[in-house]
């Protein structure tokens, strides 16, 4: 019986296309609430990016990427980048300099934005931050930074940020986390939490930073609009966001 689902945000409860939760969608997790099942965020977005979720109620979240999760205001796990970590990547974006945003508990701030960033933000509505002098970020709690490198550039980069991770769900950006936080960690952290077991699970995701998560759970659902290397490791491949994709699986799995 599934009691617990997680749910990524963008490509799988918003749509590219409108920025929106769908109809269909909403009214579904509205459904799986009075079922009984628990609903969960987990999402590469921060707590400042979650407005689009305006009006639904979810009984925790997962963020960036698994670096701060949640349920109400307890914070059950975070996990940050090192100062000595920061202090490398700083001295990177000055010697060879690319757009990197360091994102905060309730914040992000780039070093400077160009016109891949600003694409970024039409396709997201959660990327308008402010640029400016990020010297001081090393005195911060830096959960995640978003790199705009290419996949090449991203290699060479980890081989020196040797306690992070990173994960790319678009070709022209990847996020670099430390390592520990992932999703599958959020999620064993709010089922511990609830006392749900993992074999009571079902996650839907769309993009590569949702394969680990399709994987740890009991039931991986790959939106149709998904990477190809998403669906191969998916359980069931359903429509996609915007012909009501998220509705189709839950009524095929007979939870809705």
């Amino acid at each position: 019986m599934i009691k617990a689902i997680f749910f990524d945000i963008d490509g799988t409860l918003v749509s590219f296309q409108t920025h929106e939760v769908p109809a269909s969608t909403r009214h579904a997790l509205t459904t799986l609430r009075q079922n009984g099942i628990k609903i969960f965020i987990a999402t590469g977005r921060g707590k400042d990016g979650l407005g689009v979720l305006e009006g639904i109620t979810f009984d925790g979240y997962i963020t960036l990427n698994g670096q701060y999760d949640y349920v109400g205001t307890n914070v059950i796990y975070e996990n940050h980048l090192a100062k000595e970590d920061l202090e490398i990547l700083l001295q990177e974006i000055s010697k060879h300099p690319f757009p990197c945003g360091f994102t905060m508990e309730n914040k992000k701030v780039f070093n400077y934005r160009d016109e891949r960033v600003d694409y970024i933000h039409s396709i997201t509505h959660n990327d308008n931050h402010p640029a400016g002098d990020v010297s001081n970020v090393v005195n911060e709690k830096v959960y995640q930074c978003m790199c705009f490198i290419d996949a090449k550039e991203e290699e060479q980069l980890m081989k020196k940020l040797t306690n992070c991770v990173s994960s790319r769900w678009y070709h022209t950006f990847c996020d670099i986390s430390p390592k520990g936080g992932t999703k599958q960690l959020g999620i064993a952290k709010l089922l511990e939490y609830y006392g749900i077991d993992i074999s009571e699970t079902m996650a839907f995701g769309d993009g590569g930073n949702d394969v680990q998560m399709l994987k740890s759970v009991a039931v991986g659902v790959a939106m149709g609009n998904s990477e190809e290397a998403l669906k191969q490791v998916a359980t069931y491949v359903t429509d996609d966001v915007d012909h009501d994709g998220i509705a189709k699986a839950l009524a095929h799995y007979g939870l809705i």
